[in-house]
Formats: structure tokens, sequence, C-alpha cells
């Protein structure tokens, strides 16, 4: 079997299972967020009862991050739904935004903030603070409101997304009933070059097979490749899996997966006991694709979608009003360690927003030193427009005031995995996807640019 195979044959206590099974399997972690949470929680009332229990507070992970930092009443009131239910059933697992519910709390993100504004457990995007806080692990079931819930698969994990009626059965049963999906696999070689990064990657592999291409199928990344590969690369390839239109994407496990996951459990208190889950010798696949690592370019996808690849150095004549770095995909510490190592000494020609995506990352722009630079100082310095409230920001647009969205027609080059019309604001704004570095480049010379003209 494949690995998306052995992980749903285990959750349905059954031997084997085969591409187009339906089968009911348990889940070890619910993850909901403030957009789909008071849905969901409202799906959970409606079906089990005003004064149902879900059916394991340990195994319900919740964590606002989408439109938390404005002041739209709206927004506002989706975080009182969750911070109430989360009272009420006793989770351990909320991650609230502030630390006194009762007080006031009033953000304006255009005139800047003070640092932890957002209080101490805030943990920030739900798909990078999810194995920050020690959510993830090998071998086990993970069902999320949210599309992107796929980013977990770098853990030897089947993550997925659900919706609110899927999501509202689960908190009441731990059940859901699934089709086995058929799996893709693509057998990595080699090692990325200088001046490319993971999401070329998986830019490449998607406009390869198409953002319809994998449609309710696994991508299963594995061979030599995926070794010389960091937890965070896998974890952004793993998250753009679904705009192929894939059910999920997986990898297995080694030492920096094992190390990782230890580290994480043993420092937040999370459930500790896994069992990785390897790869068998005769594995059936839809589709296989050999990629070779060292072959791949800077790649961007120009509007309006994923798929739509093109290579940077092509694009040279594209000239951009924006850049932007953020999102589960573009916000994680070694983004921003790429991002900062094209800027230093440099300074963006453009408007430039940079959203780190948890506070653990914030917290280490300003200790990891560049020569002697802070990568906060070396940002800043640069001109970029800084937050140190992480969330999920300009990403899926969201109320006017939020931090870098696009509130008039704009060309934009940014980090983050979606450039559908609208996105991130403005409906008729040009938004092109690209790696950190190749955002950092542009931002410099105003138009799309092939980052290794800095390297």
């Amino acid at each position: 079997m494949t690995l998306t195979e052995k992980i749903l044959a285990k959750a349905s206590k059954r031997t084997k299972v085969s591409p187009g099974d339906n089968i009911w399997v348990d889940t070890d972690i619910l993850l909901t967020h403030d957009v789909c949470g008071p849905g969901t929680i409202g799906v959970f009332h409606r079906e089990f009862g005003k004064n149902a229990r879900v059916w394991d507070p340990y195994k319900i992970v919740i964590m606002p991050d989408h439109y938390i930092f404005t002041s739209d009443s709206l927004s506002n009131r989706n975080v009182d739904v969750l911070r109430t239910f989360a009272k009420e059933q006793g989770l351990p697992y909320f991650y609230d935004v502030i630390d006194d519910p009762q007080g006031t709390w009033k953000f304006d993100p255009l005139k800047g903030s003070l640092r932890r504004q957002y209080g101490s457990l805030y943990a920030g995007v739900c798909h990078t603070a999810l194995p920050e806080k020690g959510h993830v692990r090998p071998g086990e079931v993970l069902f999320g409101t949210d599309s992107h819930t796929c980013t977990a698969g770098a853990f030897n994990q089947f993550a997925t997304g659900i919706g609110n009626t899927d999501a509202g059965f689960v908190m009441g049963t731990g059940k859901l009933l699934i089709k086995v999906p058929p799996t893709i696999q693509f057998y990595l070689d080699g090692e990325l070059q200088k001046g490319v990064m993971a999401k070329d990657l998986i830019l490449h592999i998607i406009g390869e097979i198409g953002f319809d291409g994998a449609t309710y199928m696994a991508m299963q990344f594995e061979g030599p490749g995926v070794f010389t590969l960091s937890i965070e690369d896998r974890m952004t390839i793993a998250n753009m899996a679904i705009e192929a239109g894939a059910k999920n994407g997986i990898f297995p496990a080694d030492q920096k997966t094992i190390e990782f996951v230890k580290q994480k459990t043993l420092k937040n208190g999370t459930k500790k006991e896994f069992e990785v889950v390897e790869l068998d010798k005769d594995q059936h696949f839809f589709a296989s694709h050999v990629i070779d690592l060292c072959q791949i370019e800077p790649t961007v996808a120009a509007p309006h979608n994923p798929g739509n690849r093109k290579k940077a150095k092509e694009l040279s004549s594209i000239k951009i009003d924006r850049a932007y770095l953020g999102s589960c995909t573009g916000g994680k510490l070694s983004d921003f360690i790429a991002f900062a190592s094209i800027l230093k000494n440099q300074a963006v020609s453009v408007d430039t927003f940079a959203v780190p995506s948890t506070p653990e990352v914030v917290d280490q722009l300003y200790k990891i030193q560049l020569e002697g630079q802070s990568l906060w100082d070396i940002l800043t310095k640069a001109g970029v427009q800084i937050t140190e409230n992480p969330s999920c920001a300009a990403c899926l647009g969201g109320p006017l005031d939020t931090f870098g969205r696009l509130n008039k027609p704009q060309v934009c080059i940014s980090s983050t995995n979606r450039n559908f019309p609208g996105r991130m604001g403005d409906k008729t704004s040009q938004i092109y996807l690209a790696s950190p570095l190749t955002v950092a480049a542009s931002a410099i010379t105003g138009r799309i640019t092939d980052p290794r003209e800095f390297l």
C-alpha cells in the first residue's frame, strides 16, 4: 500500500484498503479556526444537542488566525463564539488571541502596534503553529476546516481539509466516512540549486500536472531528493498539494521528522507516542513522476491560478506595485531567512509587506543575525513594512483594515499559495506567486526578477 493507504487502513482497523473504498476512520486531531469554527460549532449543536459534549476535548485544537487583528465587529464576534465554546467544553488546546477576554481590545494595523498585543497564548497561523505546538505526529489522521490542513502531510501524516458539516460530525463522534484516494508518486532525485526553493518545486509540479491534475488524489513525495529538504521545505510542498486539487500530500519520515516531532511534543506536553509509516517496496500508483531537483529553476505562478507556471526570468518585463511575504506557506522562519538574505544592504522600490506566521518566528527575527544584523533590522532598513502580529493577514483578503490587504487594483508578487481573483482583497488585482527569494529580488527591482541575479 501507499503511505496514505497504510495510514487509513490503520485508522479504519483494517489490514488493507484500496483506492475507491469508502471507510470509517478514527480521527486523531480535529483543527478549526475563526473562519469555520463558528459554523462547525453550529452544526455540532444542531446535530448532537445544545448541551452535547465533544468526543474528546484533548483531540480538538482551535486556533483563531485569519481575521483577528481587525476592528471588524463580525470578525471579533467569530472569536467570541470560539472562546465561549472552548470554555463550556473545557478545551485545553484553544489558543486565545488575548489574555483577558473581558478587557477592551482594539487594534489598528495601519498605525502599527506594540509587540505582544496579541497575548501570551496566541499561536499564530494554524498550519505553521500546529506542528510548533506539538499537535502533529507520524501515522495519524488530521482533519481541519481549512483546505491547507494538508500541510501536516510533511510529517508522515494523513492530513486533509473538510467542511463544517463533516467537522461538526467529527466533533461529536471522532469518526468520519471518507473515500480512499488513489496516489500519484513524485520521485525526487538530486538537490535544489542555489537560488531555488521548495516553493519553486511545488509551483513547477502544479504547472506540470495542472491545477486540477491531482483532484481527490494523494500526492506522495519520496526518493533521495526528499531527504535533502528541510522540514519547512516539506511543509511548503505539502501545503500546496491542494492547489493541484489533491486530497492530501504526504512524505515518508526520516530522522529530521522524528526529532522535530519529539522536540515539539515534549516541549508542549502533548501526546508523545507515534508510529512512523514506512514505504512499502511494492506500491501501486495512479501515476508516477520523476523529478530532478537540480533542473528546477525559480518559478512563478501567473494570474489567476497556481498552475499557470512561468519561469521567473521569462517575466522580467512585468512591473509590480507590491511585494508580500507571509502566510502558512510563505511566513515561516526559513522563508524570512531567505527573504533577508536577498534584502541585506538593499532597499525595496515598491511597497513591501511581511507577516510572520507565528510568535516564535517573530522572536527569531530579533535573535537570528546575518553578518551582525538581526533579520528584523535587515528588513526594516530595507524599507519592508513588517508586523509583530502574526496572522494570515492579507493572504485571505479580510476586512479593509487587514495588514497588507490589496485595497485597490495592483500587481502583487507574493509568497502566498493562491492567486485567484480577489484572494488578497481587490478583485481586479494581479497576483503572482513566487518563492521568498523571488519576492525579495522583485521588491528591489520593481519587476519580477530571478533571484539568482542577486546571488
